[in-house]
C-alpha cells in the first residue's frame, strides 16, 4: 500500500515543464549541464531534472521528498514509452498539440509582459523556432500518456483480486475516506422560444448550403462563428473514437456520415449543431463542427426560476417527494430518471467525498441536513447557459478507515491502480532490454526500480 501511495504521488508530481496547465514561472533559469542520459533516439539534459524538480515546487507542491534520482528515473520512463509510441505508430492529434502550446504561450506572455520578452527570455531568434521547440515538448508528452493508456487499457481486476488485495493491506496502513454524501439535483433550464430556434436553424442551414453549394470553407465558419470556444481556435475540428465520451445525440450524427458529408442541422443539450466527417483513421474519425446556441431572453430566466422555487415549494410542503419531483421536473436527462441523484465522474458510484466537491456544490450542501433542500442557485453549464437547480443530501457517511463492503468502489480503484502499476512495470523492463539507453555522469550512482544502467 505504501509503495502504490508513493509512486501515485511521484506520477503526479514529476510531470514534465509545460506538463501542467498549473502556475509555472518562467523567471526563473535553468542550467544546460549536458546528457544525462539517451533513450532511443531521445536526449534527456542535466537542465531536464532541474525543470521537473522547479516545476514542481511551481505548482505548490513540496519537492523535499523528491530526489533528483527519483526524477532522473520518471523522465527515463517517460522517454522509453514516447521512444516505443512511435515504434507502434501511435498518432498524436497535432491540432490539439498546437492549442496547448498556443495557451503555453499565451500565459507565458501574460507572466513575462509580451510575446517578445518570452522569445528572448527562452534565446530563440523568433515566435516559429520557440513554437517548435515547445510543439515538440508537448508532442512527447502526449506519444507517452497515449502509450501508457495502451498498456494499461486492457488490465482489469475481478472481485476476487479486490478481495485479495484489501486483505493484504495490514490494518494500520487501511485508508481513511473523508465525509461522504449521496447527493440529488433538480435542474430547470430556460427555454429558447420557438422563434429563436427557428433563427439557429436557420443560420445553420445557410452556413450548411454555403459549404455544399459555393465550396466555403466549413473550418473557417467554424472559427468565424462556433459558440464552441473549446474547438474554435481549431476550426470545430475533433477527433473521436467509440470511446469518446459524447452526447448520443452527436454520437448518432457523426457516426452515421460519410467522409466529406454535412449533417443538417440537429439539437443535442448544447445547442444545435451541424458537422462533418473529413478522414476515417482506422477506428478514429476527424470531424467538424459548428455549434450555435439560442438565445434566451429574460422573461425566459424568470419563467424557469418561478418554476423550480414552486417545485421547491412542493417539497417542503410535502406535496411532493424530492425523488418524484426529478423525475417529472428535471431538465437534466442524466439524472432525473434517478430520481436527480448525481454520479461521482471519478469513482462512477454514488458517493461524492465532501472536500473534493466542486466549490460551488460544496457552499450549497456542506450544511444540509439529510433530506434538507438548498436554496435555489443558478449554476451555468459548461457553454454558459443558466440552469437554476436545488439539491439535496439524501445520506451522509462520516469520516472512516476503508470498509470492504461500504467503500468497495475505492478499494477496486486501489487494486486496479497496483495492476496497472505492475503491467506498466513488466512492459517496462521487457523494452529496456530491447532499446538502447545510456546513463551518463553521476545518474549512474542512483539505485532505481528499473534496470536502467543493464548491469
Amino acid at each position: 500500500m505504501k509503495f502504490i501511495i508513493k509512486t501515485l504521488v511521484l506520477l503526479l508530481l514529476c510531470q514534465p515543464l509545460f506538463a501542467q496547465d498549473g502556475n509555472t514561472d518562467p523567471k526563473t533559469k535553468f542550467k544546460v549541464d549536458g546528457v544525462a542520459g539517451v533513450v532511443g533516439d531521445y536526449l534527456i539534459l542535466e537542465s531536464d531534472i532541474d525543470k521537473f524538480l522547479f516545476d514542481i515546487k511551481s505548482q505548490g507542491q513540496s519537492s523535499v521528498d523528491v530526489t533528483p534520482c527519483q526524477v532522473m528515473g520518471k523522465l527515463l520512463e517517460d522517454k522509453l514509452l514516447a521512444h516505443h509510441a512511435i515504434q507502434d505508430s501511435i498518432i498524436v492529434n497535432d491540432a490539439q498539440v498546437n492549442s496547448e502550446v498556443d495557451q503555453i504561450i499565451d500565459r507565458f506572455a501574460q507572466q513575462l509582459g509580451s510575446l517578445q520578452k518570452v522569445i528572448e527570455y527562452y534565446k530563440k531568434d523568433n515566435i516559429a523556432e520557440l513554437r517548435a521547440e515547445l510543439f515538440s515538448i508537448r508532442r512527447d508528452i502526449r506519444l507517452s500518456e497515449s502509450m501508457n493508456e495502451k498498456i494499461i487499457s486492457s488490465v482489469d481486476v475481478t472481485p476476487d483480486e479486490v478481495k485479495s488485495f484489501f486483505e493484504s493491506i495490514p490494518e494500520n496502513e487501511l485508508p481513511t475516506f473523508g465525509v461522504e454524501l449521496e447527493i440529488a439535483q433538480i435542474v430547470v433550464q430556460p427555454k429558447p422560444t420557438d422563434q429563436e430556434r427557428q433563427r439557429v436553424i436557420d443560420r445553420l442551414n445557410g452556413f450548411r448550403s454555403d459549404i455544399i453549394d459555393n465550396g466555403s470553407s466549413f473550418a473557417t465558419k467554424a472559427v468565424l462563428y462556433t459558440d464552441d470556444g473549446a474547438s474554435r481556435g481549431d476550426g470545430g475540428f475533433m477527433t473521436i473514437d467509440r470511446k469518446t465520451p459524447l452526447v448520443k445525440e452527436f454520437r448518432d450524427v457523426v457516426f452515421g456520415l460519410q467522409e466529406g458529408e454535412v449533417s443538417e442541422p440537429f439539437e443535442t443539450e448544447y445547442g444545435f449543431h451541424i458537422a462533418t466527417l473529413e478522414k476515417i483513421r482506422g477506428d478514429k474519425l476527424e470531424i467538424r463542427h459548428i455549434l450555435l446556441i439560442p438565445e434566451i431572453d429574460k422573461a425566459q430566466e424568470e419563467d424557469a426560476k418561478d418554476k423550480i422555487e414552486r417545485i421547491k415549494q412542493r417539497i417542503e410542503q410535502g406535496e411532493l417527494t424530492f425523488d418524484n419531483a426529478a423525475r417529472e421536473f428535471s431538465d437534466q436527462k442524466e439524472t432525473k430518471f434517478d430520481g436527480g441523484v448525481l454520479t461521482n465522474p471519478v469513482t462512477l458510484d454514488k458517493r461524492f467525498e465532501l472536500n473534493k466537491l466542486d466549490p460551488t456544490l460544496y457552499t450549497k450542501v456542506n450544511n444540509l441536513k439529510d433530506g434538507e433542500v438548498s436554496l435555489v442557485f443558478n449554476d451555468p453549464d459548461r457553454t454558459g447557459k443558466s440552469q437554476y437547480k436545488i439539491v439535496t443530501v439524501n445520506s451522509r457517511l462520516e469520516e472512516h478507515k476503508a470498509d470492504y463492503s461500504k467503500d468497495y468502489i475505492k478499494i477496486k480503484e486501489l487494486a486496479l491502480r497496483e495492476k496497472q502499476i505492475k503491467a506498466i512495470s513488466e512492459w517496462q523492463k521487457e523494452k529496456i532490454e530491447e532499446t538502447y539507453i545510456k546513463v551518463n555522469g553521476d545518474n549512474r550512482d542512483c539505485e532505481y526500480v528499473n534496470n536502467w544502467l543493464k548491469k
